[in-house]
């Protein structure tokens, strides 16, 4: 009897050492999600892949990227706090993560409190497109048709409350225009629109924008920050033609609400790093974004930072989620 308890006693200490060692197994032991609010193609996406194929190498784990358009980012977003807070299910969103509680008042889901900021990863100008062939040679060329023919423009965003929407509503009002703004699911599926000849212009991001323009299938009539853009030296900002004009897009990376800190500065440290890797600057570069790479609190700050700035002008422009 005392031999058969002994091989029971080990059959159970070895079993509370598996459990442990299972326990303590270094993140990440299977594959990571991250999911993207936005169309396949555009800047999210672009970024989102391309940081992980990075860390993928890193970690020897696949990163798996989820397309999840829909509702400016709500979709996705739902989903995402929807997932244990392990670091498997992570999203990379843009700018409009900051707006739209302003623009869904029944949102499912607290914007400050549901989710863990990471790092903020990018930004880039935005970029007013209009095809190569448009009879629009500068921005002063548009601003004067819209005042001669109010309301006979239109202009493709990336959906409600995204960057590429205020955008454009931040144009129509510095620049006293009546310009119609017309929602997609996604920058790419905007651009599309745009080669197809459904809208005479577009405001989009600069990775979903460089390829076209490269192309010469497309051509920039201005980009929203203060200043030139260094990849579009070439380029007017929108402030050389409508005064105090100044806007960008931004993307960071966020896990659910309740991680663990240790994760949390894991995941930083290693989306950071795969940030300042030579390829990915390069990668970034090309596209027009300026890698950031920020610690979670200042990520939380610009959030924050974003919804003070533009709850007033979304609230003025009456802008709502349809």
């Amino acid at each position: 009897m005392g031999g058969w308890f002994r091989i029971v006693a080990a059959i159970v200490a070895m079993s509370v050492a598996g459990g442990g060692a299972a326990a303590q197994s270094p993140f990440p032991s299977k594959p990571v999600h991250i999911f993207v609010p936005y169309a396949a193609g555009g800047g999210v996406d672009i970024l989102a892949r391309t940081l992980g194929d990075v860390v993928s190498r890193q970690w020897g784990q696949t990163v798996v990227v989820e397309n999840r358009p829909g509702a400016g980012g709500v979709v996705a977003s739902q989903a995402l706090v929807a997932s244990p807070p392990d670091g498997y299910t992570l999203i990379v969103v843009a700018s409009g993560h900051a707006t739209n509680p302003f623009l869904y008042p029944k949102i499912p889901y607290d914007t400050f409190k549901d989710f863990t900021p990471i790092s903020l990863l990018a930004s880039s100008p935005n970029i007013l497109l209009v095809r190569t062939d448009s009879p629009f040679k500068t921005l002063g060329d548009m601003v004067a048709q819209a005042r001669s023919k109010p309301g006979s423009l239109s202009f493709g965003h990336a959906g409600t409350g995204t960057s590429t929407h205020l955008a454009g509503e931040l144009l129509k009002n510095l620049a006293k225009i009546d310009l119609n703004a017309i929602p997609y699911k996604g920058g790419a599926p905007s651009i599309n629109d745009l080669l197809g000849g459904q809208i005479p212009m577009s405001f989009n991001n600069g990775p979903e924008s460089v390829g076209q323009l490269e192309a010469g299938t497309v051509r920039a009539l201005a980009v929203t920050t203060a200043s030139r853009a260094s990849f579009l030296p070439n380029v007017p900002s929108m402030a050389e033609a409508v005064p105090g004009y100044d806007t960008e897009v931004w993307w960071g990376l966020l896990g659910p609400a309740g991680m663990p800190a240790d994760l949390i500065a894991k995941l930083s440290h290693d989306f950071v790093a795969a940030l300042n890797t030579d390829p990915v600057k390069e990668r970034l570069g090309k596209l027009g974004a300026s890698p950031i790479g920020s610690s979670p609190s200042e990520f939380d700050a610009k959030i924050r930072a974003d919804a003070r700035k533009w709850a007033p002008i979304i609230e003025a422009a009456g802008m709502k989620a349809e």
